[in-house]
């Protein structure tokens, strides 16, 4: 049973909440002091505990913190009578999970408890699970992150389908495919994945692009647009480089997280979301935070499960593994190229290894690939590949642009810089199909 710990100096309060949360099924302990309430905590566990900001013996947020040393996965709500502010953004940065004015609505109240517990049992869980971290190996070649843990994690993080997660990791690492990965096993999976990035758009086409626009919100508004919230539905939205989002839509976001509704740029009407929101970042988010370029309170949203992802670096035992099966099908990696993987440090991390792979492969030509394939630079400690040939260098250039261009010949000529004849010769001369 879910247990709540009461610390309010007024015995008043103190049993009028006993007694709501009890009819309710809580099991409810109370304490009218910090020490108290500390000592409470430690011997019972509570799993939500309820701090008044005023205490005789110390402040609510001294005991946020205690609580919060003691135990990181407890669920606090601070109540107070003098609410402002300042005091509720740094309850928040200390770890509570929200922030209510007295005289408290009991029904509000109950459903902030009720949530607290949700977001406490996940936490507990995930603990659970990195704690068997250490007892568990192997890859799965085909998450482009790590091994079963975090597997176990998108897991738990796809069937908890109403909680925000927030995925961390160096660029290329895979972090929208883990955030696909996590929408296709939830109960959303039939629903649309809608993606965005936050660092490729200024605040007004950022935030028309989230939650739409009515006709002549602005300039080039000559119609009314729908968002990506209205287009998700009730799927996944996936943010990515959630640290890049300009600051003045940062609110808006807030308020989507928190009430499920927003209105569209120009618009009055509120309209609701059910969309799950799973974001992404390279950046330190705490650190930016401290800077004051991103909200503490929508960080703390944010990542309320947050799933880190490995660079490639870490995980050398992974390679040759996660290198065999992100080869092309048909191609062949040959001893000396795995060693060479092995020992490169791979900035670029999983992108860089898909990418190094499929050019290697063309430049095999159906052969086994070699070292000199790869084409990677010299590191300590390993062979300097082959020269690659000016034949070789000019086939991946032009494969490379017939891809990005679709196989268009014309665009592809353009992006090289050459002429569209040159590139038909070069296309028959260096039997590029």
């Amino acid at each position: 049973m879910t247990s709540v710990l009461v610390v309010d100096d007024d015995q008043t309060v103190r049993e009028t909440l006993a007694d709501y949360f009890e009819t309710l099924g809580y099991v409810v302990r109370a304490a009218g002091t910090a020490t108290a309430g500390r000592q409470a905590a430690a011997e019972h566990a509570p799993d939500v505990v309820l701090v008044d900001l005023r205490l005789p013996d110390a402040s609510g947020l001294t005991l946020l913190e205690a609580l919060r040393a003691d135990d990181p996965e407890l669920g606090v709500i601070v109540l107070t009578g003098h609410a402002d502010v300042p005091t509720a953004v740094r309850a928040m940065q200390q770890g509570a999970l929200d922030f209510l004015e007295k005289p408290v609505d009991l029904e509000a109240l109950g459903v902030a408890v009720s949530r607290a517990a949700e977001l406490v049992g996940l936490r507990r869980e995930v603990s659970v699970l990195r704690a068997r971290r250490g007892d568990e190996s192997g890859p799965i070649p085909d998450a482009g992150a790590s091994g079963p843990s975090l597997e176990r994690l998108i897991e738990l993080a796809a069937r908890n389908d109403d909680v925000p997660v927030l995925v961390v990791g160096e660029t290329g690492t895979g972090k929208g495919f883990v955030a696909r990965r996590i929408h296709e096993r939830s109960p959303r999976a039939a629903q649309p994945f809608v993606e965005v990035n936050g660092a490729s758009l200024s605040a007004t086409f950022l935030e028309s692009e989230l939650f739409g626009h009515e006709r002549g919100a602005f300039t080039d508004a000559k119609q009314a647009k729908r968002g990506l919230f209205e287009v998700a539905g009730r799927g996944t939205l996936f943010l990515d480089e959630i640290g890049e989002v300009v600051t003045e839509v940062q609110p808006k976001l807030l308020k989507v997280l928190e009430e499920r509704t927003f209105r569209r740029l120009g618009g009055t009407s509120e309209l609701r979301s059910d969309a799950r929101v799973v974001t992404a970042t390279n950046q330190p988010l705490a650190q930016r935070v401290q800077e004051g370029r991103f909200r503490a309170d929508l960080y703390y949203r944010l990542q309320v499960l947050t799933l880190a992802l490995p660079p490639l670096r870490e995980r050398r035992d992974e390679l040759e593994t996660l290198a065999r099966a992100f080869a092309p099908a048909g191609s062949r990696l040959g001893r000396a190229a795995l060693r060479t993987i092995e020992r490169y440090d791979w900035p670029g991390n999983v992108r860089e290894l898909k990418n190094t792979l499929w050019r290697a492969a063309l430049l095999a030509e159906g052969g086994e690939i070699e070292p000199r394939h790869l084409s990677l630079p010299e590191r300590a400690g390993s062979a300097a590949p082959a020269p690659v040939t000016l034949a070789d260098a000019e086939r991946v250039a032009i494969t490379e642009a017939l891809a990005a261009t679709g196989g268009n010949r014309v665009h592809a000529a353009q992006r090289l810089g050459i002429a569209r004849s040159t590139l038909l010769e070069k296309i028959k001369r260096l039997g590029i199909t």
